[in-house]
Parts: structure tokens; sequence; C-alpha cells
């Protein structure tokens, strides 16, 4: 009964909804990342990524300076 009180309530509804679009919206990041990562490794400019990903140069220095990080330990 309290699962379904629950389920009717707006502010319940409104958090489930909050919680589904965080994750739809971090997927989506992930997956930008992703191609960045694999275009980083056909040599392409960063000026061509950022244009190709919506990131941003800074972003994308950030993330190539992790990825040689990681993959040097």
């Amino acid at each position: 009964m309290w699962s379904d009180i629950m389920r009717e309530s707006v502010i319940y509804q409104d958090i489930l909804d909050e919680g589904k679009a965080e994750g739809k919206a971090e997927g989506k990041a992930e997956a930008l990342l992703e191609v960045a990562r694999n275009l980083f490794n056909t040599g392409m400019p960063l000026e061509q990524i950022a244009r190709v990903t919506g990131l941003s140069i800074d972003q994308l220095q950030n993330l190539q300076a992790n990825e040689s990080r990681e993959s040097n330990q």
C-alpha cells in the first residue's frame, strides 16, 4: 500500500524522472568521451575533435592527459 501511495506522489514522480534524466545525461557524456578517445587514437587534431564532439579544447586536453596517465600506470 505504501509503495502505491509513493508511486502516485507527484514529488516521488519528479524525483524519479530527475534521476532518469541524470542517468541519460551521464550515459551521453560517457559516449561523447568514448568518441573523443577513439578520435584521439586516429590522430585527429584537438580542434576537429572539439567540433565533432562539442567538447572544449580544455576538456579534451584534460581527457588526453588522464588517458596518458592511465596508460602509464
